[in-house]
């Protein structure tokens, strides 16, 4: 590059330009360019050389989006300010992710991963548009960002409806026509999720004459499944099929990069890219909001080199729902404490606007100037149709070391500055995150840039980009307070309890049956939904409420009622959820007045406790008390007042409360009241603390990182691992270091709670605690053995022991190794 060429830096970071000469490197400041000692550039990296042609082909870019399906449902609950700024960082243009199409759920009150959504027609004559908070997000959406896209699909159905039959095409064109209803245009419609879509192409066919006739403007997306390896499957389907394929606007398939894995290849189909149709990703997961920024860097450069996809969907844009749901901790930024109004943006958000505010759908890809660089990062490089502005996305995660582009660019495009942001990927200081590096003029039409490993670059010629500032004021350790109350009054016909969350079925406000004025809670689906992904029995409709870390000290009570034959349960300290599986304490009693207080966990196991017969029939349309009372190991059972049962266990010791429903009849709750029976423990605050073990798994695996911080983070769905690959044996320990000595009275462990892919690996089963006042001496001051579990476990001390390192040891565990989710110490006397 001739010497004239300029650089100006920006206030973080360094960037090396090279000239034909030498390499510049310039400093935090600017000044002038000083060539570098000779015999340092027998150490710079070998250039690689990228030519940038305007005028060469390449696909038109579809835009990047992401996919709320029931995992939003908490964003509605936070209070202003924040609730603002959360959608200000996914939607406004130029401020955080920039989303460029929002896919949404199209409900059908049953489980779809992290919740159930509300259908909008849930028997043939039934139809309201106003049901579920999706439209509420898309007007969010389109008020800041007139140019989104909107994208709908199902996951399940009302029970009313034969899958892939005129009944499914009706039922999605009346959501259509609600949409209208609502002032939304929807641009884009799939079939249904993950169902097998490719084996019903005739079910496209009506569904392409419908919209012919009603909403000619929407593009049909097909299939929208995931089907490891064979990924691209539909595309034979099309092929052979031509009014299938005529019926098709683009080929839409899930998580071709690989279902929560690093993402450093995605599967391509030459059979795919013959059918002259967009090709996306229409889904691909986020990972944890804390580690899936590495893998999205990857897949937004790697997607389009290797498998020629033109858009691609987060699932989930946010995590917002509760930590103890499957998938938890899932998206671009953390949305779950909606009490306190705390969230928490991850990396994850800036690779997305690493490309989003640098581009625009319409824009198109240069395929002659995307590719993989021999230093092992990659990159992909589209232009303005309408204009010579570029933008060039290049990803180094993997990168042996710096990488230097020699860039040359023709054919009509921008000689103007070059503007470099940067994010480090891997890095937890949102300081790292979309930096502005600063920006170079070519000359004749070249320049040389110097790129870091680990990394996500975005060089373009395109200006106003802009990293939001907005931040909670709350800490992710504010927990919600007890006692609370919720006594449904005041809630409009389409509202959501505040921090009631279904899971399955459907509770809404309604006026009060049974002689009872005022509003109430009311399960009202009543025939089984075709569920997605459902096992062989019913799921009982239920909804969850409160904080996962609450300590299981407390008194639940509701007021419920049986319309119909059945039975209600109140759910106490419940410390992980799945559709099928809500671990804790469930009071379940039947019209019969036939109760049973039972223990469930991660696996759906029971265990009774204590059962009986109330002195009186529960009855139907008749409001009866029940009550659910915890302090330590000791439970009381109670109805109408009447205390019926008294027992001790202590398989479960924290989490959440519930309402629940036998599947499909319609109850009413009113008056739910959760009341501390016992002062919480007190525990050394995280933030005066730092984690380290004696071995960790390195690399991400399931979405996630195993690094000793994550033991210690607040969140309860991460954790920190031993190494398992290859495995580390056992013993292994983790040992918290602590700002200073401190009176230590016990310590809880919390097991991983995502049974539900990796059963209980790594449950300690065995362990030694000691301690130590200078980090070289530790002293052993409890040893004991927990059972196989998701609950909470403590190990109490018959007196406090001073200490500046608590070091917790491991000394067997499921499948030898050890994982915690969360560790706590205790800084007064646990029971």
């Amino acid at each position: 590059m001739p010497p004239s060429a300029r650089f100006a830096p920006g206030p973080r970071t360094l960037l090396a330009l090279a000239t034909a000469a030498a390499t510049v490197t310039l400093p935090l400041v600017a000044q002038a360019a000083e060539p570098t000692n000779p015999a340092q550039q027998d150490t710079a990296p070998p250039a690689e050389q990228i030519h940038i042609n305007g005028q060469d082909p390449g696909r038109t870019f579809d835009g990047v989006g992401a996919l709320s399906a029931s995992s939003s449902r908490l964003l509605v609950d936070y209070p202003e300010p924040e609730r603002s700024q959360i959608l200000d960082y996914l939607f406004k243009p130029n401020y955080g992710a920039n989303l460029q199409t929002l896919k949404v759920e199209i409900g059908g009150d049953t489980n779809s991963t992290s919740g159930a959504e509300p259908s909008h027609m849930r028997t043939p004559t039934d139809l309201d548009c106003n049901r579920g908070f999706e439209w509420w997000l898309m007007h969010e959406a389109k008020e800041r960002n007139p140019d989104i896209k909107l994208y709908g699909l199902v996951w399940g159905l009302p029970g009313w409806v034969d899958k892939w039959t005129q009944e499914h095409v009706d039922y999605l064109v009346e959501w259509l026509g609600c949409a209208e209803q609502q002032g939304l245009t929807i641009d884009y419609l799939g079939g249904g999720n993950e169902s097998g879509a490719l084996h019903h192409g005739d079910f496209f066919v009506k569904l392409d004459q419908a919209l012919e006739a009603e909403h000619p403007d929407v593009k049909i997306v097909a299939d929208d499944d995931h089907r490891p390896p064979n990924y691209w499957g539909i595309a034979s389907r099309l092929t052979d099929n031509e009014a299938f394929r005529d019926a098709v606007d683009i080929v839409g398939v899930h998580t071709i990069c690989g279902w929560r894995s690093p993402y450093r290849s995605c599967a391509s189909s030459d059979e795919a890219k013959a059918l002259d149709k967009p090709l996306w990703i229409s889904e691909q997961s986020s990972q944890d909001a804390q580690s899936g920024a590495a893998p999205l860097a990857r897949a937004m450069t790697r997607s389009y080199i290797d498998s020629r996809t033109t858009a691609m969907f987060n699932w989930s844009m946010m995590a917002g729902f509760y930590s103890t749901v499957r998938t938890a901790g899932t998206g671009l930024m953390l949305a779950q404490q909606p009490w306190s109004g705390y969230y928490e943006l991850g990396a994850g958000m800036w690779v997305d606007a690493h490309v989003t505010q640098f581009t625009e759908p319409g824009w198109r890809y240069i395929d002659s100037a995307s590719g993989y660089l021999d230093s092992g990062a990659s990159y992909t490089t589209l232009r303005d149709p309408d204009s010579g502005d570029y933008t060039m996305l290049v990803e180094t995660v993997d990168a042996d070391g710096p990488t230097t582009l020699d860039v040359d660019v023709t054919g009509g495009l921008s000689d103007g500055d070059v503007h470099v942001w940067s994010t480090e990927v891997k890095s937890p200081d949102d300081g790292d995150w979309f930096v502005q590096q600063g920006a170079t003029t070519p000359a004749d039409g070249a320049y040389s840039v110097t790129l870091e490993p680990g990394r996500m670059y975005t060089l373009s010629t395109t200006t106003g980009q802009h990293k939001g500032s907005a931040t909670p004021d709350a800490g992710r350790d504010e927990h919600m307070d007890l006692p609370h109350a919720e006594d449904f009054e005041g809630l409009g016909e389409h509202e959501t309890a505040p921090y009631f969350a279904d899971l399955e079925g459907a509770f809404e406000p309604a006026d009060c049956g049974g002689d009872r004025d005022g509003t109430c809670y009311r399960q009202v689906i009543t025939e089984h939904p075709v569920c997605w992904h459902c096992g062989s029995l019913p799921d009982m409709p239920t909804t969850v409420m409160g904080d996962p870390q609450w300590w299981g000290d407390y008194e639940i009570t509701t007021d419920a009622m049986l319309e119909e034959p059945g039975f209600v349960e109140l759910v106490g300290r419940s410390e992980t959820h799945t559709r099928e599986t809500h671990p804790g304490y469930h009071l379940r009693v039947d019209d019969a007045g036939q109760w049973r207080l039972y223990a469930e966990d991660a696996y759906g196991a029971e265990t009774d406790l204590a059962s009986g017969t109330t002195a009186t029939p529960f009855g139907l349309d008749t409001w009866h008390e029940l009550t659910l009372r915890f302090t330590d190991d000791q439970i009381v059972v109670a109805i109408d007042g009447d205390v019926l049962a008294r027992v001790s266990d202590g398989t479960h010791t924290t989490g959440m409360v519930g309402l629940g429903v036998s599947p499909y009849q319609r109850a009413q709750f009113d008056d739910v009241e959760i009341t501390p029976t016992e002062k919480a423990p007190r525990f050394v605050p995280h933030e005066t603390m730092t984690a380290s073990a004696s071995s960790t798994h390195e690399g991400l695996f399931d979405h996630h990182f195993y690094s000793p911080d994550r033991a210690i983070d607040g969140r309860p769905e991460t954790m920190w691992g031993s190494e398992w690959d290859p495995k580390a044996p056992l013993p292994q320990s983790i040992t918290l270091e602590l700002d200073r000595p401190r009176a230590i009275h016990g310590l809880t462990y919390q097991p991983r709670l995502d049974t539900y892919r990796n059963e209980n690996w790594g449950n300690i089963t065995g362990y030694t605690v000691s301690t130590s006042l200078d980090g070289e001496n530790f002293t052993e001051v409890s040893s004991g053995t927990w059972p196989v579990n998701t609950a909470t476990k403590t190990d109490t001390w018959s007196r406090p022991h001073p200490a500046k390192y608590v070091r917790l040891t491991a000394t067997s565990g499921v499948d030898g190794i050890a994982v915690i989710g969360e560790l706590d110490l205790a800084a007064a006397p646990l029971r």
